[in-house]
């Protein structure tokens, strides 16, 4: 029987904001004006942390269809094979929980997950090996940790 490890990887403000942080336009629900916050402050020793999470931590990639439309508009399109996160992106298996599509999903090996969200994912979780990591999409998160799907959190800050 397969048991695969749920961790929830996002990006917060220290009052609590979690929204996407890279461009100013790509996450402006509930009239959120502060797009790109996070920019200013990546530099080497963040990258070092962003590609080992996802390089070396994450086997799958599980997003909500909001996180899913943000990432599929961007990562496809970097194909520099020497960029480790695109790499590990673009070639990794990605589910995405959604009560709103039906099909559709163009980025490479991506995979709905169908009903209920909490149910779809325990069920990920019992047929794959390996870690299954959250990035973003904070209503799954929310999801997930009311049912206890998820298994590991930690917290990194920068700067």
């Amino acid at each position: 029987m397969s048991s695969g490890k749920l961790i929830v990887t996002a990006f917060v403000t220290m009052d609590g904001v979690m929204q996407a942080p890279g461009d100013p336009g790509e996450d402006v629900d509930a009239g959120f004006e502060h797009g790109g916050w996070q920019v200013p402050y990546v530099d080497d020793d963040f990258m070092v942390l962003m590609t080992g999470v996802v390089e070396q931590t994450a086997d799958h990639l599980l997003l909500g269809r909001k996180t899913y439309d943000i990432f599929a508009a961007h990562w496809p399109r970097v194909t520099d094979e020497n960029d480790p996160i695109a790499v590990k992106l673009n070639t990794m298996p990605k589910y995405v929980a959604s009560r709103t599509l039906d099909s559709g999903l163009e980025w490479n090996n991506s995979h709905l997950l169908k009903g209920e969200a909490a149910e779809s994912v325990a069920q990920l979780k019992g047929r794959v090996d390996g870690v299954i990591m959250t990035q973003g999409s904070s209503d799954l998160i929310r999801t997930c940790r009311s049912t206890t799907s998820s298994t590991s959190t930690g917290c990194s800050s920068t700067p």
